[in-house]
């Protein structure tokens, strides 16, 4: 059985990991691992894009099926990348396998 499903990564300024998983969610994403980092290149983005970058920066890591990668990237770009306040970036990698996801989304709570 193939496993057809893309990691997206999106690196954001810190405080914009919801605006990223937010857009995500729109387009079937179901979540997503942040982690914190620290941008290195705040001097070569002034001189040669002429853009102030923040050095402090979250990375949210999405698993997600093949099929939708290509609305979440596009999805990303519009809300938060480089050219909005979040300054941010995202790229897929193919993924061969993986463990702990289950076929079925999450079932709601009947009240």
């Amino acid at each position: 059985m193939k496993f057809d499903h893309e990691m997206i990564v999106c690196i954001v300024n810190a405080g914009f990991s919801e605006a990223v998983m937010d857009a995500a969610k729109e387009f079937g994403a179901r979540g997503g691992t942040v982690i914190s980092a620290r941008g290195t290149a705040a001097k070569e983005a002034e001189t040669i894009f002429k853009i102030t970058i923040q050095p402090e920066k979250e990375m949210v890591i999405i698993l997600v099926p093949s099929a939708i990668r290509n609305d979440i990237l596009h999805a990303l770009y519009r809300s938060v990348g480089l050219k909005t306040p979040g300054q941010g970036i995202a790229f897929s990698l193919p993924v061969d396998s993986a463990i702990g996801l289950t076929q079925e989304p999450p079932k709601k709570d009947v009240k």
